[in-house]
């Protein structure tokens, strides 16, 4: 699966949704155009939990797709 873009029960984006840090850093490295095997080694953990990890941001923050949540935390400076 090379697409990041999940089917998710959308929330309203939210300016005050809190973000871990782990999870910023996620976004950081996604937003580096890193490829999820790339990511999942940088954080030594598999591609599968990446994609999870990711999923459970977007549904935190009321997005539908990895590259919403990137422009998301750049548009409020987190990255």
């Amino acid at each position: 699966m090379s697409t990041l873009s999940y089917p998710t029960g959308r929330r309203t984006q939210s300016d005050t949704a809190c973000l871990l840090r782990d999870e910023v850093r996620l976004l950081s490295l996604l937003a580096t155009g890193l490829p999820v095997e790339a990511v999942a080694r940088r954080l030594h953990v598999c591609p599968r939990t990446v994609r999870r990890r990711c999923r459970g941001v977007c549904d935190k923050i009321g997005v539908g797709s990895v590259i919403e949540a990137v422009a998301w935390a750049a548009r409020r400076r987190l990255i």
